[in-house]
């Protein structure tokens, strides 16, 4: 049974989709103007473990994340540099696919263009306007929240509260300091669009409306993104969504902490703003994801160097409990199976889905994961049956892969080097250590190294 915790009744929910094995998720996608930063990489990898958790749960799961690529920053940045908004666009949508498959996150099931879907979104705006939830002036169009009651439900805020912490100027077109653009009149030197208000673009949030709507339906399961999305955006976004439709728009709002660097926020200002290329010179992609993975996703993160040597070394010992079931399993014969092992492992591999199942707990089905590392390494040797360690296999792939971890190939070890390393391992146990050395070497010819441990020699390849 999957909990969620669900932002907009704040507390944890039982998992009901609206149609029976089927999930429609939508992420909150990058405004591709730059290089998406360190702090937008944890909600793109957490909602990714997501989504594969769901699909191993055997789920078909339809995710949704957007691209905006119309924007004030991609404006002043197009026109900085002398191009169009759309090549800046493909520009840095190129390289969020390059960045984002480093960090194993999947591609959506599609990749929706604010640019692309003009006709959805002056549809939803006219019948906002329709309904008396909208007005036009001057060629712009605004969202009215007092026709919209139940505005602040989503992020808990009073719209009486915010009203009188907001300012309106003379000059402003809006009838109450609280409505937001729908549609904004074409200004010089920015791209435009035909709608029945006169030229023009859309504002941000009608983008995400219309988007998710085209792909999931008027009415979905899930939508994410990170904790600063939540007001007003994703508020925003209800109230246009469900003012147009007059029913729920999404069942679970889900919402990630914020990241910080060296436990300070991150900003321009302070010198500790990077981008996940920058990053990326510097540590390992996998790396990273590990370090995502290491926290609860609605709680603070912080990305540190020494954060990052733990991770490293985490991944370290994930990569090395790998090997030593590849190598156990190349020498292992069939033979009676350990009850009590499969037994165990079985148990690990539920406490794996009890941490996913609960409000998708990675920290906790982590632990999970490095309990069978430690069972791997103290309880399986060379006399374990193939079919424990074939248990073994199963349960530690089934958790790195929902985890997107341990991408990097480990090659199993070929048989002519597995079978000197076992003679070696006799050889040892034996005390001939003058075979012990010869084999050592005829498997360092063959390109190998092998190395004693506590728990048993281990073979790596050079």
């Amino acid at each position: 049974m999957i909990q969620i915790y669900n932002s907009q009744s704040r507390q944890k929910e039982v998992f009901k989709p609206i149609r029976e094995g089927k999930v429609g998720i939508y992420c909150c996608g990058p405004t591709v103007y730059d290089y998406f930063h360190i702090g937008n990489a944890r909600p793109f990898i957490m909602f990714d473990v997501f989504r594969r958790y769901l699909e191993s749960q055997g789920y078909e799961v339809t995710y949704v994340q957007n691209f905006t690529d119309v924007d004030d920053k991609m404006i002043e940045r197009a026109n900085r540099e002398g191009i169009t908004v759309k090549e800046l666009g493909e520009r840095f949508i190129d390289a969020y696919f390059k960045d984002a498959g480093a960090l194993g996150v999947r591609p959506a099931t599609v990749h929706p263009k604010a640019t692309e879907h003009m006709p959805q979104m002056i549809r939803l705006i006219q019948g906002l306007v329709d309904a008396g939830i909208a007005y036009e002036k001057d060629g712009s169009v605004y969202f009215h929240t007092p026709a919209f009651p139940e505005y602040g439900k989503l992020s808990g805020q009073n719209l009486e509260d915010l009203d009188s912490g907001a300012r309106i100027s003379v000059d402003d077109e809006k009838k109450n300091p609280l409505d937001f653009a729908l549609w904004k009149a074409e200004k010089p030197g920015e791209p435009s669009w035909d709608s029945p208000w006169g030229k023009g673009r859309p504002g941000w949030h009608i983008e995400c409306s219309a988007m998710s709507m085209e792909y999931l339906g008027e009415h979905f399961d899930i939508h994410c993104g990170g904790q600063d999305l939540l007001f007003p955006h994703h508020e925003n976004e209800v109230a246009q969504s469900e003012g147009f439709t007059g029913h729920p728009f999404v069942n679970y709002w889900m919402h990630n902490g914020f990241l910080n660097i060296d436990n300070a926020k991150m900003s321009k200002s302070l010198g500790n703003f990077f981008t996940v290329r920058d990053i990326l010179k510097e540590y390992d992609a996998e790396d990273v994801r590990m370090l995502m993975l290491s926290a609860h996703y609605r709680s603070p993160l912080n990305f540190s160097r020494d954060m990052m040597m733990q991770a490293k070394a985490s991944l370290t010992r994930l990569y090395t409990a790998k090997e030593r079931l590849l190598s156990l399993k190349a020498s292992a014969k069939d033979g009676e199976v350990n009850a009590e092992l499969i037994q165990e492992i079985a148990q690990m591999k539920e406490r794996f889905i009890a941490g996913m199942n609960n409000d998708f707990n990675t920290a906790e089905a982590m632990g999970a994961l490095f309990e069978l590392v430690y069972l791997i390494n103290t309880k399986l040797d060379e006399s374990t049956a193939l079919g424990t360690l074939n248990k073994a296999v199963e349960a530690f792939t089934d958790m790195t892969d929902i985890f997107g971890i341990l991408s990097k190939k480990t090659d199993e070890v070929p048989s002519e080097v597995q079978a000197l390393a076992d003679a070696r391992a006799q050889a040892r146990k034996d005390k001939n250590w003058a075979q012990s050395d010869a084999l050592r070497d005829q498997i360092a010819a063959l390109g190998y190294m092998v190395e004693d441990t506590p728990q048993g020699q281990k073979l790596r390849k050079k």
